[in-house]
């Protein structure tokens, strides 16, 4: 994503600006978008997770008064958090958001290190800030280790209620978790 200035909506003719710089150091693998839309999970070869939100247009126009002259109905994705190690120094190579069903909002990811992760975004505050839209924190909720025997290259929730997941790797084994 770090590279890309444009990324094409189904709207027609619609474009929406994705601001370059550093957001990973490496080859982007993987996303994730929430089932709203609001938000979206890139995986990076880095190891690193970044969380990126949509800005609406209004929102744009108020928070981001200098940024590229887009057309007036043009939202803006902007990072707004990151995962560092996200999964070691290992690519997250598929991230998975929770139906909006579920309830509780949870992120999978699958990588290069054989594990599962489920992230939940922190919503307790605790001094020094908690979590908030524009500066999400997530922590580790669960982690399979060795989920499989090699990388694990794709996890899914269940579609209706997010109670369970689904996963594949270069074991060539499909789990149902």
């Amino acid at each position: 994503l770090g590279n890309n200035i444009l990324v094409p909506q189904s709207m027609p003719a619609s474009e929406v600006a994705i601001p370059t710089g550093p957001v990973h150091a490496s080859t982007v693998w993987s996303l994730g978008l929430t089932p709203g839309g609001v938000r979206l999970f890139s995986g990076s070869e880095d190891g690193s997770m970044a969380i990126w939100k949509m800005y609406t247009s209004t929102e744009r126009k108020r928070l981001f008064p200098r940024a590229d002259n887009r057309s007036s109905t043009d939202g803006l994705w902007n990072c707004v958090g990151k995962l560092p190690d996200a999964h070691s120094s290992y690519a997250p190579l598929s991230i998975d958001c929770a139906p909006s069903r579920a309830g509780h909002g949870r992120i999978v990811s699958g990588g290069g290190d054989n594990c599962i992760n489920i992230y939940r975004e922190e919503t307790t505050v605790v001094s020094g800030g908690g979590s908030s839209s524009d500066a999400p924190k997530f922590s580790i909720e669960a982690m399979a280790v060795d989920a499989h025997d090699g990388d694990v290259n794709c996890v899914k929730w269940h579609p209706r209620d997010g109670t369970c997941l689904v996963s594949c790797g270069d074991d060539g084994a499909v789990k149902l978790w």
